[in-house]
């Protein structure tokens, strides 16, 4: 079973007030499904209705898949120029359409969305605050504290409002904010949470992965830096740093798991990086075998770079369901397991009677190695040799991936060899650190990192390796985990 990945921001503002935004955030929500199932949500600014009156943005939102909550007439309620869209996984509160984003709040100044991606570490502390100055929350989640903090200081103006926000609130956060007539993004000084910019013909986008920019045929233009903020309005674009420069700590799983294979993030080809991890765990880990195969989809890549390196023939091998939800959603073990014997199934002609070694993302309880093991070897494999394109998980993330608990990450509990045992594998090995790091920044190149005698980006610099190492970018709460 994989972690859950975090949530996933689409936002449009189109120049001409009669282009409409709205259908334009609906296919980039769908090419950001992969980042949440659970609600999706938008947001779009509605002319006054009386021609004098300030603009108001209207929201629906809903439990399910984007085509489940907006499918029959629900699209055609929402009009506008300017629209924010949100899917969502439960990282922060519990699973329930109250939170379900964007939020939205409106009071006499005017009305404003928040979508929200990532983990505020102080969020407990800001709500207690909120509330002993009197607002009001319908949810648990931290992101109504972003909503909240921005209406409580927007009498300053939008600008200065989200300034004084975000210098108050820490973690991780790629941040979108819809107002009457702008709309806004920003990342927090590290860089944990992934943002970016686009442009199309009479607007801008603000997106969490530059695949659902060309899914709308808009043209990526450049990554969000940490620290920084954009501010979209009337077809211009203002761009300001809102922090002191600190280090890049990029979250290493984007590239090993979450983002699509067909985005760049921080200028980094995810899919060159899973190949790239492929064949450094063929130079660190090879395993004499007839057959490389990749768990859908995210190993495919990394399979086809070991097969590369090695010499291994590559072949399918495993096939995924697409109709069958993630498998961590559900509520217990017994019917995770049940889910995950459902979505994968062995193409049996393809590994009868052969050695495979089979390329993974993670290993997180061991619920799906252990099953694909199980039926490689009932379909006739000889030999099974599990390999995994990230070393092992054996922390929890604060800043936007819901991890289990400490006590049931599986390599946590063990070391490789009584893993390797656990699952009725052959052999087992992890990507190193080194190479998980080479894989996704091979020259040591990046932008603002600083680099040793032999120019490779050490582990202090340009990634989170919190869930690896136990290191974490910015102070964390105490674990209790």
């Amino acid at each position: 079973m994989g972690l859950r990945e975090e949530c996933g921001i689409f936002g449009v503002y189109c120049k001409d007030p009669n282009k409409e935004a709205v259908p334009l955030v609906y296919y980039g929500l769908l090419s950001l499904q992969h980042r949440g199932q659970e609600s999706a949500g938008i947001a779009a600014v509605q002319p006054g209705t009386d021609g004098k009156a300030e603009n108001v943005i209207e929201c629906r939102r809903g439990m399910g898949l984007v085509g489940e909550v907006f499918g029959g007439e629900s699209l055609s309620l929402l009009r506008g120029s300017a629209a924010l869209g949100h899917v969502r996984y439960s990282t922060s509160g519990s699973s329930c359409l109250e939170n379900a984003q964007p939020f939205v709040s409106r009071f006499k100044l005017g009305s404003i969305a928040v979508a929200h991606n990532g983990t505020l570490t102080n969020a407990d502390v800001v709500r207690e605050l909120l509330e002993d100055a009197g607002a009001g929350f319908t949810s648990s989640s931290d992101s109504e504290v972003i909503v909240n903090l921005i209406a409580k200081n927007y009498k300053k103006g939008l600008e200065k409002a989200l300034t004084d926000t975000i210098k108050f609130i820490k973690g991780s956060y790629a941040l979108a904010v819809l107002t009457g007539d702008a709309l806004v993004g920003a990342r927090d000084p590290n860089g944990i949470r992934p943002l970016c910019l686009g442009k199309m013909d009479g607007g801008w986008i603000l997106s969490s992965e530059s695949c659902a920019i060309d899914a709308v045929g808009g043209k990526f233009v450049r990554d969000i830096e940490p620290g920084e903020m954009v501010i979209i309005r009337q077809g211009d674009v203002l761009s300001f740093t809102f922090s002191e420069k600190t280090r890049r700590a990029v979250c290493a799983f984007e590239y090993v798991y979450f983002a699509r294979p067909d985005s760049v993030i921080d200028s980094v080809d995810v899919y060159g990086a899973r190949i790239r991890a492929g064949e450094i765990l063929g130079r660190e880990s090879a395993a004499i075998a007839d057959l490389v195969i990749g768990v859908p989809d995210s190993g495919i890549p990394a399979a086809i770079g070991y097969g590369r390196a090695t010499g291994t023939p590559f072949g399918l091998g495993i096939v995924k369901s697409k109709y069958v939800g993630r498998t961590f959603i559900a509520p217990n073990q017994s019917l995770r397991e049940r889910a995950v014997s459902v979505k994968h199934n062995v193409i049996e002609s393809e590994v009868r009677g052969k050695r495979v070694v089979i390329i993974d993302d993670s290993i997180v309880r061991g619920t799906t190695s252990r099953r694909l093991v199980s039926i490689l070897k009932a379909a006739g494999a000889k030999e099974v040799h599990i390999r995994i394109c990230s070393p092992p998980v054996r922390f929890p993330c604060y800043f936007g991936i819901d991890t289990p608990h400490r006590r049931d990450l599986i390599s946590n509990m063990n070391n490789a060899s009584e893993l390797c045992s656990s699952l009725g594998a052959d052999s087992l090995a992890f990507i190193s650190v080194e190479g998980l790091l080479e894989s996704i920044d091979p020259r040591g190149l990046r932008p603002g990192a600083r680099q040793n005698s032999s120019g490779f980006n050490g582990r202090e610099d340009g990634y989170c390796l919190g869930c690896f190492t136990g290191e974490y970018p910015i102070p964390v709460p105490g674990e209790d985990r």
